[in-house]
């Protein structure tokens, strides 16, 4: 912010008062260092806000198009950096009045009746948040692709699937991709609903009780691109689900994206050696030469803290407001703010390490049935044979002892050997015995089969395309 001149500061309020405010209370109010993101935004609202108070008969046409002139160019004045606040502007409201007053004088004073700062920041952090959630669902689609990519240039590469981070059953690699990808689709999709929510005006509903000047807040609405207008004018100044729900959704995210992080984590470490993190997305060590460090990765485990810690943030705000608006909800933009711009900056980052990596196909493989892996697949060819389920998993269950004690895998056993743990082993059971038939036979709905994979692989390209589209919308 630049320092104030010598020109009296511009306050919003005041008449009521005989001196103006401490200095402990000014600094405490200002906003404006952070709020000034939603002047691009109040502008706009100010424009269909101009044009409502023509409508009604409160400005004429002359005035109209010299206050529809002058926010023009104060739009401009800060979009090129010509216009800033000060340090004596309150908010972003204060100081896009100042700059309306010198360009119109006492015109610009007009521009305040029929609304307050209580609608205007309402109607301002909707109009921000749903132009930057398309911005987010952009970059969730272009994470989405970078998955879908990587799953079908390794569609048919086979990995141990784990639970209890212990080796289960033998996956493909592209389903284990796959299942990131659902759950970014549904951080998209919830986004989209989100915006449903998201899109009706306060703009009219004036400090709490509405307005007495005879213009329509539905017409403000549908001019700035909102479904409806506020249908209770108290609701709307005091209503902040739209935040908390955003910063939610942005927490979920950020849960979903340390996920996949500490997965590669994993996947790139010695111990796993399966990927192959590309230079342009890992750092070295000041100390360790040989070091190669997953730091997207971290990063993007890292910051889903700063996000929960947000949504947390703001929702113990919120808690116990009594209607209506409080001042308690100039913290609101903060943590919203905040979860934006952390999102914005991860997303890309991560898209692109998931591009980029390299997967060791072959070492991933071999390592597909180690850790008696195919055990269920066992088990399961055994019910089909009519053995209740809990026989054949005790079964299975001597027959991996067996292979642990000898030092053998589970395809390893010979047909005696298989004979002497149970009658029931015959030498038939070795069809189950391999990484491909234990993959072939999931293949109802959902499951890890190549018929199934692909059928993913094709649903989840359209909607990562329906995100893209709806994000540009």
């Amino acid at each position: 912010m630049t320092e104030a001149g010598s020109a009296p500061p511009t306050r919003l309020w005041g008449g009521r008062f005989e001196s103006g405010p401490a200095d402990a209370l000014a600094r405490l109010s200002v906003s404006v260092q952070f709020d000034w993101r939603l002047a691009p935004y109040d502008l706009l609202a100010s424009r269909a806000h101009t044009r409502a108070l023509f409508g009604a008969g409160l400005l004429t046409e002359a005035e109209r198009d010299s206050m529809l002139g002058a926010l023009d160019d104060l739009d401009q004045a800060c979009r090129d950096g010509s216009f800033r606040p000060t340090a004596a502007d309150e908010d972003v409201h204060t100081a896009l009045e100042r700059g309306l007053l010198e360009r119109l004088g006492a015109l610009g004073g007009k521009l305040r009746a029929g609304r307050s700062r209580n609608d205007q920041v309402a109607t301002d952090l909707r109009l921000y948040l749903r132009d930057h959630v398309r911005m987010i669902v952009s970059r969730l689609a272009e994470l989405e692709t970078a998955l879908l990519g990587q799953a079908e240039r390794h569609a048919d590469v086979a990995v141990p699937g784990f639970t209890h981070l212990q080796h289960a059953q033998p996956v493909l690699f592209s389903h284990q991709l796959l299942a990131h990808v659902h759950a970014f689709a549904r951080d998209a999709d919830r986004l989209r609903d989100w915006d449903k929510r998201a899109a009706i005006s306060p703009l009219g509903a004036g400090a709490l009780a509405g307005s007495s000047l005879p213009f329509d807040p539905r017409e403000l609405a549908k001019q700035l691109g909102f479904a409806s207008a506020t249908t209770n004018s108290m609701d709307a100044v005091s209503d902040r689900d739209f935040a908390a729900e955003f910063c939610f959704a942005a927490a979920l995210i950020g849960v979903h994206l340390s996920r996949l992080g500490e997965e590669i984590v994993l996947w790139s470490s010695q111990e796993f050696g399966w990927i192959e993190i590309d230079d342009a997305y890992a750092t070295g060590s000041s100390i360790m030469p040989q070091k190669k460090n997953p730091d997207v990765a971290e990063l993007a485990r890292g910051k889903a803290g700063r996000l929960i810690g947000g949504l947390t943030g703001l929702l113990t705000t919120l808690k116990g407001l009594p209607l209506t608006y409080n001042r308690d909800l100039q913290e609101d933009k903060e943590p919203v703010f905040d979860a934006v711009d952390t999102l914005l900056l991860v997303l890309p980052a991560v898209a692109g390490l998931i591009s980029t990596f390299r997967l060791h196909a072959e070492r991933v493989s071999a390592s597909a049935s180690a850790g008696f892996t195919l055990a269920t697949d066992l088990a399961e060819y055994l019910v089909q044979r009519g053995v209740p389920f809990r026989e054949a998993h005790e079964i299975v269950g001597h027959l991996v002892v067996w292979c642990q004690v000898h030092d053998v895998e589970l395809e390893d056993v010979d047909d005696d050997d298989l004979q002497r743990v149970s009658p029931h082993l015959t030498p038939d059971v070795r069809q189950v015995l391999t990484v491909r038939g234990a993959l072939e036979a999931r293949k109802e709905h959902g499951g890890t089969a190549p018929a199934r994979v692909a059928e993913q692989l094709a649903a989840l390209h359209a909607l990562a395309d329906q995100h893209a589209a709806w994000a540009t919308s």
